[in-house]
């Protein structure tokens, strides 16, 4: 230790750049497993809940189907932003911090090299919006439409079975999916605000 030689710092920025990178990545790969999954969720939950209904002959199970659908869509559109918000601050953020540290820009000298270009390059895709708008519209039939259509056979085929009370209980359950749509809607990119990934 008394030599006289410098020693370099165990835990430089750019370490703790790319550990905070490796984090967050982790984050992302663990949220996409899980918002992936709640499709799967949503379709076994669906075919349970109609299923149970066909069998017994009880339509207002029906019911069920909004909540279950509402919940989960909710929780894979949280899920999905989340997933955006990431790649939008490893773009936005943390990448170009990197590359500032990685290659300094001199006075009048070239910008900073890209780094983690991937984040980006995939964004380039000429099918990503196509691909967007037909992920809004799975997201939509499988969180909206569903139910919607389990409450339109209630409407119709139930003859007012369960009293007034369920059919005002349906009538909110109705409201409430429609909010579900518009966030999905207004949260879908390119036709939104969401980064998307």
């Amino acid at each position: 230790m008394g030599d006289g030689t410098r020693r370099e710092p165990d835990v430089t920025m750019g370490k703790l750049l790319l550990t905070e990178y490796q984090t967050v990545k982790d984050e992302q790969k663990a949220r996409i497993g899980f918002r992936d999954n709640l499709l799967y969720v949503t379709l076994a939950a669906v075919a349970a809940v109609s299923a149970a209904a066909a069998q017994t002959g009880r339509l207002p199970m029906l019911l069920a189907l909004p909540p279950v659908c509402t919940i989960l869509g909710w929780t894979y559109l949280v899920n999905d932003e989340k997933i955006s918000a990431i790649g939008a601050y490893v773009r936005g953020d943390l990448g170009p911090r990197l590359a500032a540290l990685a290659a300094p820009t001199a006075e009048g000298g070239q910008p900073p090299a890209e780094v983690f270009g991937w984040e980006t390059a995939h964004r380039r895709d000429v099918r990503r919006r196509s691909r967007k708008a037909i992920q809004c519209a799975v997201d939509l039939l499988a969180f909206c439409v569903v139910p919607l259509a389990g409450l339109c056979v209630y409407w119709v085929a139930g003859e007012g079975e369960g009293g007034g009370l369920l059919l005002a209980v349906s009538v909110v359950e109705a409201l409430v999916t429609g909010v579900l749509g518009w966030q999905v809607v207004s949260y879908a990119r390119p036709l939104g605000r969401r980064g998307g990934s």
